[in-house]
């Protein structure tokens, strides 16, 4: 129709991010004059597109919030946190973590969150990048002395008979007594303007509760993108990433991404220059 503002919304394949997305993008609820379609790519593929400001909405890792702010506003909606739970090692047989600081890990990418709460959990290790859908592969291949694990390997990783060194989520939650993990975040792209920024972040809050409310149909979407998951580890990975957190930060989760990002300063993998405290959340109530 004449006047439609059309959005792309870049997103990872997995199935927290089509769940999100699903009713916003298949027109489960009126959204005016915005059109929204999706576009699917791995995490370290969208940071480098929101560089690059490809798309009007997209994820992101937290630790590449930094490097699109001059592009992006991040939204109040939208988190990935991991709530005493977040990326694990895993390693063939038992080792203990100081075995794996003296090996090699697969990372999923240098920006992804994951890396950069490994690096302030456990400091500075050999890391290798490798897609992070073949991470479990490389360790039971020996290719690698350990992995980071993301996305629905953190549910599956016992199935591939490999052994849990340690759950980075829980590390952060004790480091911070009991903060959630801030992994990944929605950006929206400022020359839109400032009106526009607000209501395409009201659609995706609203695509939210749509999902979390009437959550059926968007799982039979999700499980789409599990790589070959069953329909319970769906619903288990869905709402460990879907929830009321994501509809909104709410001050914790706000702090944590702060925090996340200053300590993130403190070990140099964070530009120093970034006024952390005065952050902003678009729609931020």
């Amino acid at each position: 129709m004449d006047g439609t503002t059309r959005i792309r919304i870049g997103h990872s394949p997995d199935p927290d991010d089509a769940f999100m997305f699903h009713a916003m993008t298949t027109g489960r609820f009126d959204t005016g004059a915005y059109e929204y379609e999706h576009v699917l790519l791995d995490i370290e593929t969208l940071n480098q597109k929101a560089l690059e400001g490809e798309f009007e909405v997209s994820a992101v890792s937290i630790h590449a919030l930094p490097d699109v702010l001059d592009s992006y506003a991040l939204m109040n909606c939208g988190a990935s946190m991991g709530e005493g739970y977040g990326p694990r090692i895993v390693t063939l047989g038992e080792k203990s973590l100081d075995e794996v600081k003296s090996g090699t890990i697969a990372i999923p990418g240098t920006k992804t969150s994951a890396h950069l709460a490994l690096r302030i959990m456990i400091g500075d290790l050999d890391t290798q990048v490798i897609p992070f859908d073949e991470i479990m592969d490389a360790v039971k291949s020996g290719r690698v002395d350990a992995g980071l694990i993301i996305h629905e390997g953190q549910l599956t990783w016992k199935d591939e008979g490999l052994y849990l060194v340690a759950d980075l989520g829980e590390m952060w939650a004790e480091r911070t007594g009991g903060l959630p993990l801030p992994l990944g975040g929605n950006v929206v792209r400022r020359d839109l303007g400032e009106e526009a920024c607000k209501i395409v972040t009201k659609h995706v809050k609203q695509s939210i509760e749509n999902a979390i409310a009437d959550p059926s149909e968007g799982l039979a979407f999700a499980i789409e993108w599990g790589r070959g998951i069953d329909e319970n580890t769906n619903e288990e990975f869905v709402q460990m990433y879907v929830n009321e957190r994501t509809i909104d930060y709410g001050p914790e989760g706000r702090k944590s991404v702060r925090l996340f990002l200053k300590e993130g300063q403190n070990i140099g993998m964070i530009r120093s220059d970034l006024d952390v405290d005065s952050l902003k959340f678009i729609g931020e109530e």
